[in-house]
């Protein structure tokens, strides 16, 4: 019998896994992932590192860093090292897919978020640092952020651009991508820099659970997903992006990110298979991962027209959801959440530091 995972791995859509410990690189947990659920990356954000960091774990590798090093420069260095440690797993997936796939990705700190020359110059501190091929740094999407991510498409960075929540938003990082590469080629360089959109998923139902009818429950995050995906198959065809590849540029992936089901009463796998499609990232939470490498089920893959998603989202739209105005709150939500976790990271780093 094959796995699920096996099945969507198959299928043509990449696992990567929505984590990064420690303790999962020590333990052997990460490459038992790797051999036998089919991941092939994985990605971290001050979340997700804030939730290590307070699990005490990384204490005594903050206590006995090197002295004079601010919280922040020593939360880099942790960092670094799991996601070097992480990049060199996944290495032979990257260098079998050529470059495709077997990424890990590390973020910029939030508090840049309205500084695109801060973010640029750091996007390129820290992926030297790393000096790992198939490490992503993350900046995120906003306004604010995508000038940031044109620069450092330009200056050959690879870019996960992060906190994107519908199809005008991925476009527009869609753009930004395609102008750092069209520069690249006007000078000479090579086009070749890998990116990925993360376009998120799950919280478009949590903000709507108690303003719709049942018949509209669970239903939000998939039309917004069968909007995106279309929008995504008509940047990948069009001469813009074809022209690029003809110089040897290459497809920005889109990635699905929140996948998990937060409804306990919903089929826990409704993210991963409601969005399978080759050509595209799923990246998961261990608790969903681990639900549908046990259970999960296939229904076939999105439909690149959308998939009926027009009359869903019009179904919204008559109850009073304005799916543009809500894509805006939650990017800006979700940005502030990892101004948030990154803050209470760095305050626990500094009260190691302080016991040290």
């Amino acid at each position: 019998m094959t796995r699920a995972t096996h099945d969507l791995h198959d299928l043509g859509q990449s696992i990567w896994l929505d984590n990064i410990t420690r303790t999962i690189l020590d333990d052997g947990s990460l490459a038992k992932l790797i051999e036998e659920y089919s991941v092939t990356g994985l990605t971290s954000n001050p979340s997700i590192f804030d939730k290590a960091i307070s699990s005490g774990v990384y204490n005594d590798a903050i206590r006995s860093s090197e002295a004079g090093k601010s919280a922040e420069e020593v939360f880099f260095d942790l960092a670094i090292e799991d996601l070097t440690r992480a990049a060199d797993l996944f290495r032979p997936i990257y260098d079998r897919t050529a470059g495709v796939d077997g990424f890990v990705s590390l973020e910029v700190s939030p508090e840049l978020a309205y500084d695109a020359e801060s973010t640029v110059a750091a996007a390129i501190e820290l992926h030297a640092r790393a000096a790992r091929p198939n490490l992503f740094i993350k900046i995120p999407g906003t306004p604010e952020g995508l000038p940031a991510v044109e620069e450092a498409i330009a200056a050959g960075v690879p870019v996960n651009v992060t906190l994107l929540f519908d199809a005008a938003q991925y476009e527009a990082a869609a753009d930004a991508y395609l102008r750092g590469v069209e520069r690249r080629v006007a000078a000479g360089l090579d086009p070749s820099v890998a990116s990925v959109a993360s376009v998120f998923m799950s919280r478009w139902d949590r903000a709507v659970v108690d303003s719709v009818p049942a018949e509209l429950k669970d239903r939000l995050g998939l039309a917004v997903g069968g909007d995106t995906y279309r929008a995504y198959r008509r940047v990948l065809d069009s001469e813009r992006s074809q022209r690029l590849l003809s110089f040897g540029g290459r497809a920005q992936r889109l990635l699905w990110a929140s996948t998990s089901t937060k409804d306990p009463a919903s089929p826990d796998d409704l993210y991963v298979r409601g969005l399978a499609a080759p050509g595209t990232v799923n990246t998961m939470p261990d608790t969903t991962l681990e639900a549908f490498y046990d259970h999960g089920t296939l229904a076939g893959v999105m439909a690149a027209d959308g998939g009926g998603c027009d009359e869903a989202l019009a179904a919204f739209a008559a109850a009073g959801v304005d799916v543009t105005a809500l894509a805006a709150t939650l990017q800006k939500d979700g940005a502030d959440a990892f101004v948030t976790s990154w803050n209470d990271l760095i305050a626990i780093v500094a009260e190691q530091l302080a016991a040290s």
